[in-house]
């Protein structure tokens, strides 16, 4: 075949290597593939008596790392010998290809979110398409708010994925924000885009109650949970070289005139190994507990009992665990609801005492409280029995998305403030 025609890239060459051997007092000459057809005709003879030929190192010297023509990439051992079935599906050859083929764009997976104004948060993507190693590494760069964020080597192996993803603050005011992603690698590129709307929780806080309000027809909602999610799992891919040494003969004749020579090479050694990926796993846990008490405020209150009218106090502590600190927040966001509004209508966005991986939050100052008091007026016509707000801890981010916790605590009313009160004549004198 003329030359430039062979390398035009209309063809491709398909490489089987070959072992001269002996067997059963036979000289015989097999690709890796006719080994193992031999060896089935055999019963397996071929197999017990060289096995470390027949089905190692002739069909492991050669096989392809990207699947083409029909044959399959080979993601088994590079050191065991193989089986029959492996060996004629996918071992013992290699493919010549003259031109390089296009290089396969990564794929980019986005998820939209929610966020919160003032807060942490993580934003991930998912890259896949292609192989990505520290020899053609895959590359995201975030568009954020006026900002670019890189994230440099981003690693999987081929047929499999990655999660890229970046910390940032959000603004201060509320908005909807469109993210845009670039995605980089092999000499492609790809884009996507993330929606995200930003909210303020701190706009629905209850009205001043007045002791004149009534609800005769009131009864007791059900506690109206919100999405939980107290643990994630992340993985992230982590490249190392496999070494293969492979000496390169380079044979010169070494002339001693009339003593004759000899024949000397004077090769090297060269690496001809491949990267192999090692599966790091992270995870991260949320915990949490709710206290809720009689504001000191409340005359007549004991242990956990108070009468309708006066307020409440109340604590939350947060724990976050995780083996990654870097790609996890800790809980930045608390917010209570109330059995009066049927969960929901108004609620109490708390103030985050402390901040961290162990955080605390409390009521903010009451603006009707003559006292400035971190506390949370009950209705004077609510019922007597059990009083349960529901308080939803969220905003600890994580590349799997958000961790959040749904948890109750209660007092009981007993009596209400006009108990307290009583009014008589003034005696004379």
């Amino acid at each position: 075949m003329d030359f430039d025609v062979l390398i035009n890239g209309d063809y491709k060459l398909l490489i089987e290597p070959f072992a001269f051997y002996k067997f059963e007092g036979v000289m015989v000459l097999t690709t890796a593939t006719e080994a193992a057809l031999y060896d089935a005709q055999v019963g397996g003879l071929l197999r017990k008596r060289m096995v470390s030929l027949s089905h190692k190192n002739l069909p492991l010297s050669m096989f392809l790392e990207v699947a083409d023509l029909g044959y399959p990439a080979w993601s088994g051992s590079k050191s065991a010998a193989a089986s029959n079935v492996d060996i004629k599906a996918a071992l013992g050859l290699g493919i010549v290809r003259f031109k390089d083929r296009p290089a396969e764009p990564p794929d980019v997976s986005v998820y939209d979110y929610e966020y919160r104004v003032n807060t942490e948060v993580i934003t991930a993507i998912t890259v896949s398409g292609g192989q990505s190693d520290p020899d053609k590494p895959v590359s995201a760069t975030f568009y954020v708010n006026g900002k670019s964020l890189k994230v440099s080597n981003i690693y999987y192996p081929n047929g499999d994925s990655q999660l890229a993803w970046i910390r940032w603050t959000t603004p201060g005011t509320p908005q909807k924000m469109t993210i845009t992603v670039s995605v980089s690698g092999g000499g492609s590129s790809s884009k996507a885009t993330i929606n995200v709307n930003i909210v303020d929780l701190d706009k629905k806080p209850p009205p001043n109650p007045v002791a004149d309000d009534r609800n005769d027809g009131y009864t007791r909602p059900s506690v109206v949970n919100k999405p939980q999610k107290t643990s994630a799992s992340w993985s992230v891919w982590r490249p190392w070289w496999q070494e293969y040494w492979v000496w390169i003969s380079d044979w010169d004749y070494c002339d001693h005139g009339e003593d004759g020579g000899h024949w000397v090479d004077n090769g090297w050694w060269e690496d001809h190994g491949w990267w192999e990926f090692d599966l790091d796993r992270y995870q991260a846990s949320l915990s949490a507990s709710m206290s809720i008490k009689p504001d000191d405020k409340s005359p007549t209150a004991s242990g956990k009992s108070m009468k309708s009218g006066y307020g409440f106090n109340q604590t939350v502590t947060a724990s976050v665990s995780t083996n990654q600190s870097s790609a996890v927040t800790g809980a930045q966001t608390a917010v209570t609801y109330f059995p009066e509004f049927a969960y929901q209508t108004y609620w109490r966005l708390l103030e985050r005492m402390s901040s961290g991986y162990s955080a605390r939050f409390e009521f903010k100052e009451n603006q009707y409280s003559t006292y400035g008091s971190r506390t949370h007026f009950t209705p004077i016509w609510y019922p007597d029995g059990s009083y349960t707000p529901h308080t939803w801890l969220i905003d600890s981010w994580t590349p799997d998305g958000m961790l959040s916790l749904n948890f109750t605590d209660n007092i009981t009313i007993r009596g209400s403030l006009w108990d307290d009160w009583h009014i008589a004549p003034q005696k004379p004198h």
